[in-house]
């Protein structure tokens, strides 16, 4: 693996720098130390994933970084431990409760991928902050072997770890979006059998059973090949308010199926698949909500995409064609960067409430107002 690229001379001081990379490259903690040296006054975050974005196409081979120096916005950093799943409400409302001021505009979250209940961590940060202030971010990967994800907030990163950065101040400007392009197939389902983001049973059938008939063969890569058919889970008082949901683990023994966020019982699901140009698709569509920020002439913006790892296997070679669909539509002057995911964080399309999304393109957009 090459050495860093020298960064420009007046970013030396520049107060964050995010980086992201495989486990293997990020573990010992040396690319972390490395950037402490190149920035020596900067907040270092970042996560392990399932490939990184960068110049315009996906790698797993290098650890991507970008630094930002603000001349209004302040920043502040907390990192917390989750145990274990039944920690998440509690991690996400500590992490954000410390970073609460008046002047608080939007917090960038990268959480453990594996020992986490995404829904609870984003329920957690936003009983902590109210409405108004943005939230995006994404949880950590370990490509398709879901064994073990790392974050790191200001030290090497470890498992079973939250960062949550606070942006702060007026001249910040923030966009957001996020969309799927996946196509529903098969009958809609009642979840029958819940609790938080285990799923046991649709319609009373094990939902195991389920995918394993679906699947056939590929009911060996079990829960890998679950990726390219996720569920599309939607509120019967409000069936416009839904979310991907996308398996994280299989317990044969209770025919059950662990998924990133919760699915509530009573909900429909329905099983999805998706179509090249239909995720390129959603991924233009993401960038294009998150393109209509407020900055100065000529000022430079940041886009930070947080796509899943689900996308990445079902486009394969393709999926290159998703992150020039937002390079093209997310406007002029905007530098890029961003990872695939174990599930997106990001305000819900139609809503505006804050949610864990899995098997999107979601695009963050940064820029000061000056």
């Amino acid at each position: 693996m090459a050495g860093w690229s020298s960064p420009a001379p007046d970013m030396i001081e520049a107060q964050l720098v995010l980086y992201w990379g495989a486990s293997e490259y990020i573990a010992s903690g040396e690319r972390f130390t490395q950037l402490q040296e190149m920035f020596p006054g900067a907040a270092i975050v970042g996560c392990s994933t399932g490939g990184q974005i960068l110049a315009g196409d996906v790698c797993d081979e290098r650890v991507a970084a970008m630094a930002f120096r603000f001349e209004k916005t302040k920043i502040a950093v907390v990192e917390k431990d989750v145990d274990n799943d039944q920690c998440s409400f509690s991690a996400g409302a500590a992490a954000a409760g410390q970073l609460m001021r008046p002047d608080l505009k939007f917090i960038f979250v990268l959480s453990d991928g594996i020992h986490i209940n995404g829904s609870d961590l984003v329920a957690g940060i936003s009983s902590s902050i109210g409405p108004n202030v943005i939230v995006t971010g994404g949880l950590a990967g370990d490509g398709t072997r879901f064994q073990e994800t790392l974050v790191g907030a200001c030290r090497a990163p470890r498992p079973r770890q939250v960062a949550a950065i606070g942006f702060y101040g007026h001249a910040l400007s923030i966009g957001h979006g996020s969309a799927g392009g996946w196509d529903e197939f098969g009958p809609k389902r009642t979840v029958s059998k819940s609790e938080r983001n285990v799923l046991f049973t649709l319609n009373e059938e094990p939902v195991l059973d389920l995918y394993e008939r679906y699947l056939g063969e590929e009911a060996e890569g079990l829960p890998g090949t679950a990726l390219l058919y996720p569920l599309l889970i939607a509120d019967p008082r409000d069936p416009r308010h839904a979310v991907v949901r996308t398996v994280l683990g299989v317990n044969r023994d209770q025919r059950s199926m662990t998924f990133a966020g919760n699915i509530p019982e009573g909900w429909s699901a329905q099983l999805m698949r998706g179509h090249f140009d239909n995720l390129a698709e959603g991924a233009a569509l993401a960038a294009r909500q998150a393109a209509t920020l407020r900055r100065g002439p000529g000022s430079d913006a940041v886009a930070i995409m947080v796509s899943c790892i689900g996308r990445r296997i079902l486009m394969g070679q393709s999926i290159a064609d998703e992150i020039t669909e937002v390079e093209a539509n997310i406007g002029s002057n905007v530098r890029t960067i961003g990872f695939y995911s174990y599930g997106e964080i990001s305000p819900h399309s139609l809503s505006g409430t804050c949610e864990l999304h899995n098997q999107t393109m979601t695009v963050t957009t940064i820029a000061e107002a000056v």
